[in-house]
């Protein structure tokens, strides 16, 4: 498993929840996740010069550190955006079990 400092969550926003259930669904079957939750929210950004307020999807993706890349492919492939919003974060603690649980079914 590693240091659990190293195994990220990714942080991706999407359109829509048909989108975001598709991602999700791809990245669990596929390995490059454990897990993915789904939460509704609001965005507020600048694009194009325009302020805009959209309603999106928010994605907390755990990965591993090996899978990070293969999982920041896939969701290109799989995503609507031109420029996809998609942040890793460190993990920097938790409930041990469940961060191997999660490190486990993660395909390496």
């Amino acid at each position: 498993m590693g240091s659990m400092q190293q195994e990220p969550v990714v942080i991706l926003v999407t359109a829509g929840r048909e989108e975001a259930a598709a991602i999700a669904r791809t990245l669990v079957s596929e390995g490059c996740a454990a897990c993915v939750n789904i939460i509704d929210v609001t965005s507020f950004y600048r694009w194009k010069g325009e302020l805009c307020e959209d309603p999106e999807q928010l994605l907390i993706i755990k990965t591993t550190r090996d899978q990070s890349d293969a999982t920041i492919s896939r969701v290109r492939e799989l995503h609507s955006y031109d420029l996809p919003e998609m942040i890793l974060l460190p993990v920097v603690g938790g409930y041990l079990p469940y961060l191997q649980w999660f490190c486990d079914e993660v395909r390496r």
